[in-house]
C-alpha cells in the first residue's frame, strides 16, 4: 500500500478518535430551558444548545417552526417569531435525532433582578410581601444559583419554579407587573449581598473602563487570591461566612458565572438594586477613612458614568438595543464610615451622592430609576419597605414597556426660575401637587453665592413651589431632598414621591 495513503489513514483513524465525544453528543438545550418557564411575548426569542455536529435540530412552539444545523462543535442557535402572551401552558418540542419536550411553557413579561443584599432580601422577611403570596398568580421564578467562575460560563445552576422569587423586590415587582399588565410575568433571580457594580461586569468592559481595567491586572496578576477562588469552588457547597464574602467581593467573576450564562435569554429587562456597597468602596481606589471625605464623594459621582457603560455593555452581549433597566435608588439612610450624619444637613457626605450618581443613568433611552427617596431607614442599610418599590417599578414597566397610559412617576424638577427674592421650581409629572401630610413642602434647601445653605420656606402654587428664605436675600441655587436620609413629603396626584435634585455643581 502507498505510504503516504497509509499515513493519511492514520490520520483519518485519529482525527475520527478525537472527535467521537462531539459526534456521540445527545441534543440537549440551555439550562434555562426547562419545565414552567415564561418566554417572552412580543419579540424574537432566541432557543439554543448542543447536539452533535452538522445535525438538524427543530423547535415547535405554539404554532411555529424554526430549524437550524449545529456548528462543527454541535452549537445551534435559532430564533421563534415574536409570541402573543399566553397564560396556558403549552408544549414545546425540540426534535434532532431524539426529541425531547418542555411542558408548561407560559408566555408574558421576562425580568431579570439583580444587585446587592437589598435585591437579595428575602420575601419571609416583610410582613407586607409575604402577606400578598396567597394571592399570586402567573408568577414563575428561576433563582440562579450564587457562584462564581475565572471564565465566562455557557451554563447557570436553577430550574424554572412555578412559584414567587425569593426576593422580597422582585416579588413586589412581578405581583404588580402581573395585576396591572394581566400577563404572565417571569423573574430571573440573580443577586448577591455587598457585591460591587464591578463584581458583575464583563472582561470586555476594561476597554472602556481604564479603573476596571487596572483592577483586573491587579487581579489576574494574584496568583495567590485566584488559588484561593478556586479551591472554594473544587470545596464543599456550604461556603462558610468568611468564604461567602470573600467570593462576592471579587471583580468580574459573579458575572462570569451568574450572569453570562442567561445571554442571550430574551426579556424586556433588567431591575438593578446596587449601590450601597459602591458608596463605602470605590473599586480600584483603596478604602478611605473619615479624613478623605472629598475622594470618597469623587468616586461615588465616577459610579453614573460607569453605570452607563455597564448598561451600554449589556445591551451590546444581548445584542438589544432598547433592553430596558429600571435603577433602583438608594433609599434613605443616614448613618455612613463618618458615623451618623445629620440628615436635614444637605453638606454632610451621605448617598445623596450616589443618589444623584444613579440618576444620571437617564441620560441614556430605554433606562429608568425607581424613585425611594421617602422609604428607608436611618441606621438600617437593610429597610424592609420594600412593597412600594416593587410597585413603583411596577407602574413604570407597565407605561414605559407595556405602552399603558398611567402616572408611573413622581414630580421631576423641570426648571427654577428666580423671582422677586423667591425661587419657582415648576415639575414636570405634577398633576395634582400636593403633600402626603397636608403641610408645607419640606425638604427643600436654598442658597446664593455664598454657599451657605439655608432650610426653605416653601408653598405649593399649581405645579410649582415656591422657595423663599428671609436669610437669603438673593437666592439662587436649590437642594431638594438632598440628605442622607431627608424628610420629604411633595408628592403627585398618583401619592409618587418628588426626585430629589440640586441646581448646583459644588462637590460640597
Amino acid at each position: 500500500m502507498n505510504k503516504c495513503f497509509m499515513i493519511f489513514l492514520l490520520l483519518l483513524s485519529l482525527h475520527c478518535l478525537g472527535s467521537a465525544t462531539p459526534l456521540d453528543q445527545d441534543l440537549r438545550l440551555s439550562s434555562l430551558f426547562c419545565d414552567h418557564m415564561v418566554l417572552q411575548q412580543g419579540m424574537p426569542v432566541p432557543v439554543w444548545g448542543e447536539a452533535s455536529p452538522m445535525e438538524k435540530v427543530t423547535v415547535t412552539f405554539a404554532g411555529q417552526q424554526k430549524s437550524t444545523t449545529t456548528d462543527q462543535n454541535g452549537k445551534w442557535e435559532l430564533s421563534l417569531d415574536p409570541l402573543k402572551a399566553s397564560k396556558v401552558g403549552r408544549e414545546m418540542k425540540i426534535n434532532g435525532q431524539t426529541e425531547l419536550t418542555i411542558s408548561d411553557v407560559v408566555v408574558g413579561e421576562v425580568w431579570i433582578c439583580s444587585g446587592q443584599s437589598n435585591m437579595q432580601f428575602g420575601v419571609a422577611q416583610v410582613p407586607e410581601v409575604r402577606g400578598l403570596v396567597p394571592f399570586a398568580r402567573d408568577i414563575r421564578s428561576f433563582e440562579v444559583k450564587r457562584t462564581v467562575a475565572l471564565e465566562e460560563q455557557e451554563e447557570v445552576s436553577g430550574q424554572w419554579q412555578s412559584t414567587h422569587p425569593k426576593s422580597a423586590v422582585a416579588f413586589s415587582f412581578a405581583y404588580f407587573l402581573n395585576d396591572i399588565g394581566d400577563v404572565p410575568v417571569g423573574i430571573i433571580h440573580a443577586s448577591w449581598g455587598s457585591s460591587s457594580i464591578e463584581a458583575w461586569m464583563p472582561r470586555a468592559m476594561t476597554k472602556e473602563l481604564p479603573h476596571f481595567k487596572t483592577i483586573m491586572e491587579e487581579f489576574d496578576a494574584d496568583s495567590v487570591r485566584k488559588a484561593e477562588i478556586q479551591d472554594i469552588l473544587n470545596g464543599p457547597d456550604g461556603w462558610t461566612g468568611q468564604e461567602d464574602v470573600f467570593l462576592r467581593r471579587q471583580p468580574n467573576i459573579l458575572y462570569n458565572g451568574m450572569m453570562h450564562p442567561l445571554i442571550p435569554f430574551a426579556c424586556r429587562g433588567l431591575v438593578w438594586y446596587q449601590g450601597e456597597r459602591n458608596t463605602r468602596y470605590m473599586a480600584g481606589m483603596p478604602e478611605v477613612d473619615a479624613d478623605t471625605w472629598f475622594h470618597r464623594v469623587a468616586g461615588i459621582k465616577e459610579y453614573g458614568g460607569i453605570l452607563k457603560q455597564w448598561v451600554t455593555e449589556y445591551r451590546k452581549e444581548w445584542k438589544k438595543e432598547d433592553m430596558h433597566f429600571m435603577v433602583v435608588m438608594l433609599p434613605g439612610f443616614g448613618k455612613g464610615t463618618e458615623g451618623v450624619v445629620d440628615p436635614e444637613n444637605p453638606s454632610e457626605p451621605s448617598w445623596a451622592w450616589m443618589r444623584e450618581s444613579q440618576m444620571e443613568s437617564l441620560d441614556l433611552p430605554g433606562i429608568s430609576v425607581i424613585n425611594t427617596i421617602d422609604l428607608g431607614e436611618l441606621e438600617n442599610i437593610h429597610p424592609t419597605d420594600k412593597l412600594p418599590i416593587g410597585q413603583r417599578g411596577a407602574l413604570l414597566a407597565a407605561n414605559l414597556t407595556l405602552g399603558m397610559d398611567i402616572m408611573a412617576a413622581g414630580p421631576v424638577m423641570k426648571e427654577v426660575e428666580v423671582r422677586q427674592g423667591q425661587l419657582i421650581v415648576n415639575f414636570d409629572n405634577a398633576k395634582g401637587l400636593k403633600t402626603i401630610n397636608g403641610g408645607a413642602p419640606s425638604g427643600f434647601w436654598i442658597t446664593d453665592e455664598t454657599g451657605l445653605w439655608e432650610y426653605a420656606t416653601s408653598r405649593i402654587e399649581g405645579e410649582s413651589v415656591v422657595l423663599s428664605s428671609p436669610k437669603i436675600k438673593q437666592p439662587k441655587y436649590v437642594r431638594y431632598a438632598f440628605a442622607g436620609k431627608p424628610k420629604v413629603n411633595l408628592v403627585n396626584a398618583n401619592e409618587l414621591p418628588a426626585y430629589p435634585f440640586r441646581t448646583d455643581t459644588w462637590e460640597k
